[in-house]
């Protein structure tokens, strides 16, 4: 059962304005990287759950965020069917990402005031979303469109909600771009959850990068 309304998830994406995105299938160190992010200001997760039993991992990281964490937001990304939603939404899932726009996944998450947000590449996509209920649009893959994609339908949709995804990185220039074009929130994955050369995760890093990219955006939003 979601702890967060789909209103109160929204409103928390847009006051921070920045949303981690994470997996690994080692549940002691997803915890650590969970911590790392919420210690750098960050209040949601996107677990994005490719992994075989990832479901198990992210049970249990919704336990430890629920009791050590107070105000960490959990949720769920790469969910492809309505069957895999429900499932986390059992886990205490409480928002789910798409990377496609799924009309079945729209209808369980409604069902439980859940907010989804479905990964759209057009605008025709994002207006059958929105007509859908959603509150927030992924915008996916993010590289791809670009900033002017963004600016392109806000023109003719102003309340259209954009998360782009994929080809956001924590650095002053490609915020500003980012939210000069009037996204509402970003997603951040690899470029923000850093690993070192021996591919061992920089807990330190990860947290000082959050909080430094948080910072950016408050700033940017004056």
């Amino acid at each position: 059962m979601a702890q967060f309304t789909r209103i109160e998830v929204a409103n928390v994406m847009k006051e921070t304005g920045m949303i981690p995105l994470f997996f690994n299938n080692d549940i002691e160190l997803s915890k650590q990287v969970l911590k790392a992010c919420y210690d750098g200001g960050a209040r949601l997760m996107e677990f994005t759950a490719r992994g075989d039993f990832a479901h198990e991992v992210f049970g249990e990281l919704t336990k430890y965020a629920i009791k050590e964490l107070p105000g960490m937001i959990m949720g769920v990304g790469s969910v492809t069917d309505a069957a895999a939603a429900s499932l986390y939404m059992a886990l205490g899932a409480n928002f789910i990402v798409t990377p496609v726009l799924r009309e079945d996944i729209a209808i369980v998450c409604n069902r439980r005031k859940v907010l989804w947000s479905p990964g759209c590449g057009t605008l025709t996509e994002i207006a059958r979303a929105e007509e859908l209920g959603c509150e927030i649009v992924k915008l996916f893959p993010g590289d791809i469109y670009g900033p002017q994609f963004v600016k392109g339908i806000k023109g003719p949709q102003p309340w259209t909600s954009i998360m782009p995804t994929g080809g956001v990185s924590p650095t002053y220039e490609n915020l500003k771009e980012w939210f000069d074009a009037g996204v509402t929130c970003v997603g951040m994955g690899s470029k923000l959850i850093s690993k070192n050369a021996d591919g061992v995760y920089n807990l330190a890093k990860i947290e000082s990068d959050t909080r430094a990219a948080l910072r950016i955006i408050k700033d940017l939003r004056k």
